[in-house]
C-alpha cells in the first residue's frame, strides 16, 4: 500500500490519476448534459427522464458515492499539483509567447475550480436537497427562472467550459497526443466541444427564464 501511495502521489503519478478521473468526471458531465437536454422535449419528456433514473434505486446511490469519491480525489491532487507548482515557480513569467504561452483555462484553472466547487454545493441544495414532493420540471423552472441564479448558473457554465477543456488539452499532452501542426486545432476543438456542453446547461435558464411555457 505504501509503495501504491508512493507512486500515486508522484509526479507522474498525479498526473495519472487526475487525467484518469478527469476523464471520468468528463463522461459525468456528458452524459448529465444528454439527459438535462430532455428538457428540450417538454415537461414530460423530462419528468419521464428523472423517473427513469430514480428507478434505478440502489444503483444511483452507489453511482453518486463513487462520483463523490472521484471528485474529491480530483479536488486534493489538483490542489496539491497546483501548490507544487506555485513552490516551484514562485515567481510569475514576465512574457508570455503566443506560441507557448498558457492558455486562459490554464491562467485560470484554481480559480474556475473555485467557481465550480462553489456552483456544486449551491446546486446541490437547490436540486439534490430540497423538497422531491413537487415534479423535478417544477423544481427546475422555480430555481432557474430567477435572475440571479440564473446568471450565477450561466457564469458557472463558462467557468466549467474553460476548466474543463484545459484538462482535456493536458490529457492530450500528457497522452502524447501532440504536434507542433495540429496543436492549435487540437486545442479550439476541445475548448469548442466543452463550449457546446455548456451552452446546454446555459440554454436551460434562458428558457426558463424568457420563455413562459417552458416546462410548464
Amino acid at each position: 500500500m505504501g509503495s501504491l501511495m508512493k507512486v500515486v502521489l508522484s509526479s507522474v503519478g498525479k498526473k495519472g490519476v487526475m487525467a484518469v478521473s478527469g476523464i471520468m468526471l468528463s463522461l459525468f458531465l456528458l452524459v448529465h448534459a444528454l439527459g438535462n437536454s430532455s428538457t428540450f422535449f417538454g415537461r414530460e419528456a423530462f419528468n419521464s427522464y428523472a423517473r427513469h433514473l430514480h428507478s434505478l434505486g440502489y444503483l444511483i446511490s452507489l453511482f453518486e458515492a463513487g462520483l463523490v469519491v472521484v471528485f474529491l480525489t480530483h479536488i486534493v491532487l489538483g490542489c496539491m499539483t497546483w501548490w507544487q507548482n506555485k513552490r516551484a515557480r514562485p515567481h510569475r513569467y514576465e512574457v508570455y509567447s503566443s506560441s507557448g504561452g498558457r492558455s486562459m483555462g490554464s491562467k485560470t484553472m484554481p480559480y474556475t475550480g473555485l467557481i465550480i466547487l462553489f456552483f456544486l454545493f449551491v446546486h446541490l441544495q437547490n436540486f439534490h436537497f430540497t423538497d422531491h414532493s413537487r415534479e423535478i420540471s417544477a423544481i427546475v423552472k422555480g430555481v432557474l427562472s430567477q435572475p440571479l441564479y440564473a446568471l450565477f448558473y450561466s457564469i458557472a457554465m463558462l467557468a466549467l467550459a474553460f476548466h474543463v477543456s484545459h484538462g482535456f488539452w493536458s490529457m492530450l499532452q500528457s497522452l502524447g497526443i501532440n504536434h507542433p501542426k495540429y496543436n492549435l486545432i487540437l486545442h479550439r476543438g476541445t475548448l469548442f466541444l466543452c463550449m457546446v456542453i455548456a451552452a446546454v446547461f446555459v440554454l436551460i435558464p434562458v428558457l426558463s427564464l424568457l420563455c413562459p411555457d417552458f416546462l410548464s
